[in-house]
């Protein structure tokens, strides 16, 4: 049987999200997936008269793929999803993860291979600038534990957080973009945390549904450069298939000059990958108000209201600062009272204390008044 959440979230993506127009072509490539979704989607991809192109994946299969690949074997298969992902318009990214760790045993030197050959040409410099494109994950009962919540429960709070109301979040979310457009200097303060950074002429961008589903995050980017003090992450991340809690970086004129957590010497090869995965190419604040705490997945913990992240590597194109990487890295600070608080000055003015905005004009993006 079909979940008629399921059309209400196909709506999201086709007519919000991606905008979908006759003749275009979407790819969608899903990973462990229900049919029963692919039908609904493709559905309504035929319903607005677009062209489907549809990769039915497996991260089991993926990871046997990798572990066993040679250099020939990965960028033979890049230069296959390049040619696909050149042929659409707009892009759909859907995972049903159920093993958020089954890429863990990939060697590192596999996983750079991936990051360099295929993901690196096809998303990073192929799909993210040059598509209309949307990444959502699918509620299973892996995720449900991660979140530490019952099936059902995880079901409703999935559907809610990626079918609310987004037009109203936009809304919501433009004095804070407005405020960051005039702020030249950020410093964000908290337990082990004191960081300082500008943002001066670097765009800013609103995130209210049309690149994640869930969504809810307004991001630019520090001045390369600028970056000084020392971030302490409070949420565990997911990289690369493995798990890295208490990550600690440490800045100096925009550069990690070192980096400690719970596997030290996993964080360093990440990020000496290359140059730019030691600069931070992305500052965003979370603010959707259905997603109060992590799980261990970044498309829902980048988006906890009373969070920012402040990621190594590679930089959007829309909020440029230059930095270039293979490596994007959204390590998340929840600065919320259970999570040890904290604050955040643009100007040195006090915008946000203990995850709650404190001045008028950003008070809209408070969870209460979202909901």
């Amino acid at each position: 049987m079909y979940d008629p959440r399921m059309r209400k979230l196909a709506d999201v993506l086709i007519d919000h999200s991606l905008r979908l127009q006759k003749g275009e072509t979407v790819y969608i490539e899903a990973f462990d997936m229900p049919v029963e979704m692919l039908e609904v989607l493709l559905s309504k991809v035929y319903e607005v008269e677009g062209v489907p192109m549809l990769a039915m994946r497996s991260a089991r299969v993926l990871r046997k793929l990798l572990k066993g690949a040679d250099r020939k074997t990965v960028a033979q298969i890049g230069e296959v999803e390049l040619e696909k992902m050149k042929r659409a318009q707009a892009y759909i990214g859907m995972r049903g993860s159920h093993n958020i760790t089954e890429s863990s045993d990939v060697p590192v030197e596999k996983m750079d291979l991936y990051n360099k050959l295929w993901w690196g040409p096809v998303h990073s410099q192929w799909r993210v600038p040059r598509t209309r494109w949307v990444v959502l994950r699918w509620p299973t009962s892996a995720m449900a534990q991660q979140a530490q919540m019952s099936t059902e429960a995880f079901e409703d709070f999935y559907f809610d957080t990626c079918t609310l109301d987004y037009s109203r979040l936009s809304r919501a979310m433009d004095p804070l973009v407005d405020l960051l457009e005039r702020t030249e200097q950020v410093r964000i303060v908290g337990p082990g945390t004191d960081l300082r950074f500008s943002i001066k002429d670097i765009p800013v961008v609103k995130c209210d549904g049309e690149r994640n589903i869930p969504d809810g995050e307004v991001y630019t980017a520090p001045v390369r450069d600028s970056v000084n003090g020392v971030i302490s992450y409070n949420a565990r991340t997911l990289y690369q298939g493995k798990v890295f809690d208490n990550n600690v970086l440490r800045f100096k004129d925009g550069r990690i000059v070192e980096a400690t957590g719970s596997d030290t010497k996993g964080l360093n090869a990440i990020l000496d990958t290359d140059e730019g995965a030691r600069y931070v190419g992305e500052f965003a604040l979370g603010v959707n108000p259905f997603i109060k705490s992590p799980m261990l997945d970044p498309l829902f913990d980048e988006k906890i209201s009373g969070s920012i992240h402040f990621t190594p590597g590679n930089a959007y194109e829309e909020a440029d600062n230059g930095n270039r990487s293979t490596i994007h890295w959204d390590m998340v600070l929840c600065q919320t009272p259970e999570w040890g608080g904290g604050e955040i000055y643009f100007d040195g003015v006090l915008i946000r204390k203990d995850g709650r905005f404190v001045v008028d004009e950003l008070k809209v993006l408070n969870p209460e008044n979202l909901v």
